[in-house]
């Protein structure tokens, strides 16, 4: 009975694990996916800013000291400074994704074309001048191991670094250059050797920079007024053979209040293919914290006055201005009113193959302003639109299609009597319809 007991034990606790574990799941607003199709384009794009970045960097000094036997010298000590990469080549360039580790990078048959100053010292003369120094056989192998810091920043470590250069050919300028380039071969050799020590250290020291501005990117922006944007990283990549899986947070807050939605995220997954570049996966999640962070700030409360409106619609729309004018006349209005909409709860998106739907619940009130300036309420009730939105990216814009699926208001609270629910419920379903759809679908956004 006893066993029994410990066994049964054993087993809620088993699943009390298993449910804190699935309690404390976090799973993505966002998920973005680079393939090898974007490995190969960057290497193709990448080359000219690498060629140039070199070019800008400072090299250490290059120093040694060599015996000259066969001019009885016992020792001549170099200095290679003022170290300028003029050109660099590297032909063969490839980058490969090593799973669950991050990227490995190859190059061979590379060359340079390197300007310096020297000087050297020994018992018998000492002397200052120029060189030209030639690098071919260039070869380099490394992995860029992929992970995630505790603040959502993505971190870059050089793994396995493997640099060398096969061949270097020096050339001296000045008064006595044909002298020092008669023994220049004794020097080159030493020259490549201490070369290929410092190339891993160097390439390190870039990556650490390079890892240094990760640390410091923004992953919490402002969009607008009452929000920012989380787009933190939640895990570290996931990277197979053919692709790597960001996973970011995508979740909005109101700017004063950074808490999470009282809604979890749900899991999603991308298509499991790779022939394209670039995937962007968004969830309703990322809309709907946008809505609900939009709502508790106070963005969905609006107040327009028929100047306003005027403005706004009646110069896009001559039906508006028709319908505007049957509202005045339903309540006999002689002086100019307020339209005031407010959002009750935070309008939801569900998303559908092709577009998505936006349900907006909000109250919509009429307000006169009397002779003694307080606004009196004409008309008080509550009302839901349903719109369907299409996305379709042509070129480099990304354009939205808006359509009215439903508009139902719901009876008024209204001190006038003769008020026809249904009459005033098509007149705003026709505003929605001929003004402010057709505004909001005159815009489109750039991308590139």
């Amino acid at each position: 009975m006893r066993i029994k007991m410990i066994q049964v034990l054993w087993g809620c606790f088993l699943l009390w694990n298993v449910y804190i574990s699935s309690a404390h799941t976090i799973y993505p607003g966002i998920k973005a996916r680079a393939t090898q199709r974007a490995l190969d384009y960057g290497v193709q794009a990448g080359m000219e800013v690498i060629e140039q970045m070199a070019k800008e960097r400072n090299i250490p000094d290059l120093k040694g000291s060599e015996s000259l036997e066969f001019l009885k010298i016992d020792y001549v000590n170099y200095n290679f400074s003022n170290i300028k990469i003029n050109a660099l080549s590297l032909p063969n360039t490839s980058l490969a994704f090593v799973p669950g580790v991050g990227v490995k990078a190859l190059s061979n048959h590379g060359t340079a074309n390197i300007s310096t100053d020297w000087d050297v010292r020994s018992p018998l003369f000492q002397d200052t001048g120029g060189a030209h120094l030639f690098l071919s056989g260039v070869y380099f192998s490394g992995i860029l191991a992929l992970a995630q810091n505790d603040f959502g920043h993505p971190t870059l470590t050089l793994q396995d670094c493997h640099a060398q250069v096969s061949h270097a050919h020096v050339s001296f300028t000045g008064e006595l250059s044909v002298l020092y380039n008669s023994f220049v071969e004794p020097i080159e050799k030493p020259i490549l050797k201490n070369l290929n020590e410092m190339l891993c250290p160097i390439i390190k020291g870039e990556v650490e920079a390079l890892n240094a501005n990760l640390s410091m990117l923004e992953v919490l922006t402002k969009i607008d007024n009452y929000t920012v944007l989380d787009y933190s990283l939640i895990s570290s990549p996931e990277i197979t053979e053919n692709y790597i899986d960001l996973n970011l947070k995508g979740v909005f807050y109101p700017v004063d209040n950074p808490t999470d939605p009282p809604f979890p995220p749900v899991p999603f997954e991308l298509p499991a293919r790779s022939d394209s570049m670039l995937y962007i996966g968004i969830s309703e999640y990322f809309f709907n914290s946008a809505s609900f962070a939009h709502f508790t700030a106070g963005a969905f409360n609006v107040s327009l006055s028929t100047k306003e409106i005027s403005s706004h619609l009646l110069r896009n729309s001559q039906g508006v201005g028709n319908m505007l004018s049957r509202i005045a006349d339903i309540y006999i209005l002689s002086q100019p009113f307020t339209f005031r909409i407010m959002a009750i709860e935070p309008p939801v998106v569900n998303l559908l193959p092709g577009n998505f739907t936006l349900d907006i619940p909000a109250s919509i009130m009429i307000l006169t302003e009397s002779e003694n300036s307080t606004a009196e309420t004409i008309v008080s009730m509550d009302f839901v639109a349903s719109t369907s939105v299409g996305l379709v990216i042509l070129g480099q814009r990304l354009v939205c299609s808006l359509s009215l699926n439903r508009f139902r208001l719901s009876l008024p609270e209204s001190k006038r009597s003769n008020i026809e629910v249904l009459r005033f419920e098509n007149i705003l379903s026709s505003i929605l319809h001929f003004g402010v759809l057709p505004l909001a679908n005159a815009f489109s956004f750039g991308f590139h």
